[in-house]
């Protein structure tokens, strides 16, 4: 999933400045595991996975070509000693063209599946962020962060659990989007 920076970290702090005349209970700030949301929640497991089945069916596509590439190699190895030059040449042309149709494919599909994962990250940013406006409009927030992961930029450092909207937010992404 996409992480929001350090312009949430900014819009945080403008809005603390701009109440900074309020009472501070009028500001509000929850925070949401985005990731839990599409991780836990039953579209966001199905979607992970029609993406894993996905990735999976181009590894066996990329490990048949790989036996293939091997068997190839093998013969060319294995050829006997009075194999002609002309022979040799056309096993090596085509272990060669093999090889580079690996390659491309290896490419090709990596490129397959970041786009995949990205038009997926993109989905479920969009839906995500109109759950948790709608949660947190519902009740009394005023800015909702990403908690973020080891793996990611962790603008939270700490967040009682009270303000912890992650549970509410599954529970509503999954009425809106089973």
């Amino acid at each position: 999933m996409r992480r929001v920076g350090w312009g949430v970290l900014g819009m945080v702090l403008t809005l603390g400045l701009a109440g900074a005349g309020e009472a501070a209970d009028q500001i509000k700030v929850a925070v949401v595991d985005q990731q839990a949301v599409v991780g836990r929640s039953v579209a966001g497991k199905r979607a992970l996975e029609t993406l894993k089945e996905f990735s999976v069916s181009r590894q066996r596509i990329l490990a048949a070509d790989n036996e293939e590439m091997q068997a190839l190699e093998k013969d060319l190895r294995e050829s006997p000693p009075n194999l002609s030059e002309a022979a040799k040449r056309d096993k090596q042309e085509r272990f060669r063209t093999k090889y580079e149709g690996y390659q491309r494919r290896l490419q090709d599909f990596q490129r397959e599946v970041q786009t995949k994962q990205k038009e997926l990250d993109d989905e479920y940013q969009k839906k995500i962020k109109e759950v948790v406006g709608d949660v947190a409009q519902k009740q009394g927030f005023t800015a909702v962060l990403d908690k973020g992961s080891d793996a990611t930029l962790k603008i939270v450092i700490y967040a009682q659990p009270a303000v912890d909207l992650t549970e509410a937010v599954l529970k509503e992404f999954d009425r809106r989007y089973k």
